[in-house]
């Protein structure tokens, strides 16, 4: 079952390909008890893809019990409905589907690949559905998951990569709720009990909350009864999720710490932009020019071509509910590090300053709209759009608008959104291996 599922999905990636070129015929509705549905009917493969996702991400962790919530949603697939981890794991594989787990600092939910024929389908969602809607949060299974945690979180802490990552978070959110994931430490893990995991899954995991995306060999019918039956039972709540405050202004702030790796790692930012901001498209065209399309970008040709202090820089926008990170990140060697990071300032201010040429933005729109077919090649990929349609309310016609309003962005555009957007000033800096 596993070579014919494997088969399957490899044969036919070029039809999903060709489909995707085209305008993507996407449903979407809201059911009776509040859950927001959107679907496409694709039935190039028999294959069916179907999330699952709630406002449950690191950001509505307690500051008390930092961690509960990814402990919660790493838990659901791990015994359910009375079924053990190892019958889960079992009955899916005898099927040749998979169900993993999706989750950030705003969404947390459940993903499924399956067969789309009855049998192998039918089986698949009623797992799916026992771990949405009755996971048992075993005890002996808790305690276990504790340890490994515990011991996963003390040798990340010996990394620099790690330790830049978390110090850097922590310093351009503060007190903001995305800042709850830099706080899990080996002690708020410990003291984790599964009344309050029972207690955030009950909290968090309601229907009208919910956003099912699908994907795949079914009919409308057919989705409307899957995403019944994967969220009939949730109970509702009142009214729409705590919203998440705004990300804070920063003072521009640096960071030295300690640490006997031979390079440095070094982290630049602030706050950037949300999911349906208005400057979302000239940020992501100019960062692409900055230091978002590889060896094509204007930080790869100052700090590597010209200079020959990093192996890789790279810049990016991570959009979410509210303003994720906008983040510069390079390794080099200790002694070239103060010399990297004035190289890297530079850059940014000159490209504020001037945003793009015309050539470099030229080059850009090709690269990005030439390569849009690529990210949309699968039915997996498609999923992936779909949930962040769906989740963050963005229009149906996303994907179709994609390149047209990447071909739109002016190298005006581009310097007037970063001048506003982007304050070298205030930007936080983190530096884990300084001499």
């Amino acid at each position: 079952m596993h070579i014919k599922f494997m088969e399957l999905v490899f044969a036919g990636l070029l039809l999903v390909a060709t489909a995707a070129e085209a305008a993507l015929p996407i449903q979407h509705w809201q059911m009776d008890n509040g859950v927001r549905v959107i679907f496409v009917e694709n039935h190039d493969l028999p294959l069916l893809d179907v999330s699952v996702e709630f406002p449950a991400g690191n950001s509505r962790d307690d500051k008390s019990r930092p961690g509960l919530a990814s402990m919660t949603h790493h838990l659901l697939t791990l015994g359910a409905g009375g079924m053990t981890e190892e019958e889960i794991s079992r009955r899916m594989a005898d099927i040749g589907a998979s169900l993993g787990g999706s989750f950030d600092q705003d969404r947390a939910g459940l993903r499924l690949r399956t067969l789309s024929s009855e049998r192998e389908r039918d089986q698949a969602l009623g797992i799916m559905a026992r771990a949405l809607l009755s996971p048992d949060f075993p005890e002996a299974v808790l305690e276990r998951e504790k340890t490994r945690s515990i011991a996963e979180l003390k040798e990340a802490k010996t990394q620099p990569e790690f330790i830049v990552g978390r110090e850097f978070n922590s310093m351009i959110y503060g007190t903001h709720p995305y800042a709850l994931s830099s706080m899990v430490e080996p002690e708020s893990i410990a003291a984790l009990r599964r009344e309050e995991l029972v207690g955030f899954y009950r909290a968090h995991y309601r229907a009208d909350h919910a956003v099912i995306a699908l994907i795949g060999d079914v009919t409308t019918a057919q989705a409307k009864e899957i995403a019944t039956r994967l969220t009939s039972s949730l109970p509702r709540a009142e009214g729409e999720p705590q919203p998440l405050p705004a990300a804070p202004l920063l003072k521009g702030e640096a960071r030295k710490i300690a640490h006997p790796a031979t390079q440095s790692h070094i982290l630049i930012g602030q706050p950037g932009m949300t999911r349906n901001d208005p400057d979302y498209f000239p940020l992501y065209v100019g960062n692409y020019v900055l230091g978002g399309g590889g060896f094509a970008s204007r930080l790869i040709e100052e700090v590597r071509q010209k200079r020959g202090l990093v192996y890789s820089v790279y810049s990016y926008f991570l959009p979410l509910q509210q303003s994720g990170p906008f983040q510069i990140g390079l390794q080099t060697k200790r002694e070239q590090a103060d010399e990297a990071l004035a190289v890297v300032q530079k850059t940014l201010r000159d490209f504020i300053a001037k945003g793009p040429t015309e050539d470099e933005l030229k080059r850009a729109k090709q690269n990005l709209v030439g390569g849009f077919p690529l990210r949309i090649d699968s039915n997996k990929k498609i999923l992936d759009y779909l949930a962040v349609i769906g989740y963050y309310r963005l229009p149906l016609s996303y994907l179709d608008d994609f390149s047209g309003k990447v071909e739109k962005v002016t190298v005006a555009q581009i310097r007037d959104a970063f001048t506003r957007r982007v304050q070298p000033d205030n930007m936080v800096t983190v530096v884990v291996g300084a001499d």
